[in-house]
């Protein structure tokens, strides 16, 4: 079963693997990181590593048997007990239940680790698979939103409403 780890200067080379390898992929549901991002890659990695030394932000990866990159969780722009929620799983491992999974266990960090009380999220009415991991995992609808430029829907979670099921991640 792939580990959910908070994000490490050591995780550099398989992230950018992770993100080569499903660049594509990622970019039919959601816009293209462009090739700065990929030029500049071990820049950005240090700067995610500060903004989480800072506590404004928590970065999680999914790591396989082979250490290997299978996904990111990410909480960003904590601000009086909320961040948004972002997530993205390589194609490789999509249809599996992961993005669930670790969902569900970075909700569970958010709330026992971190002290979030709402977790925020948005995704493009397309993007099926993504619906149904937020509407599995707690989250509800709050409203309409244009995400990647197209339409789509916020959604909201509390985390004080209920316990989140604990899994191996």
């Amino acid at each position: 079963m792939p580990e959910l780890q908070l994000l490490r200067p050591d995780h550099a080379p398989a992230l950018l693997a992770f993100e080569r390898e499903n660049r594509a992929y990622f970019a039919a549901s959601i816009p293209d990181r462009g090739e700065e991002y990929f030029a500049r890659f071990e820049e950005r990695h240090r700067d995610l590593l500060a903004e989480q030394e800072s506590g404004d932000c928590h970065f999680h990866v999914l790591i396989d048997a082979a250490g290997e990159v299978l996904g990111r969780v990410n909480l960003v722009d904590l601000s009086d007990g909320d961040a948004e929620l972002g997530y993205r799983i390589a194609e490789r491992a999509a249809g599996r239940g992961l993005a669930t999974a670790a969902v569900r266990r970075v909700c569970d960090l958010a709330a026992d680790r971190y002290g979030l009380s709402t977790l925020r999220a948005a995704t493009t009415l397309d993007n099926a698979a993504s619906r149904a991991v937020l509407g599995r995992t707690g989250f509800t609808v709050t409203g309409e939103t244009r995400a990647a430029g197209r339409p789509g829907l916020t959604y909201v979670r509390s985390l004080r409403d209920f316990s989140v099921p604990r899994t191996d991640l």
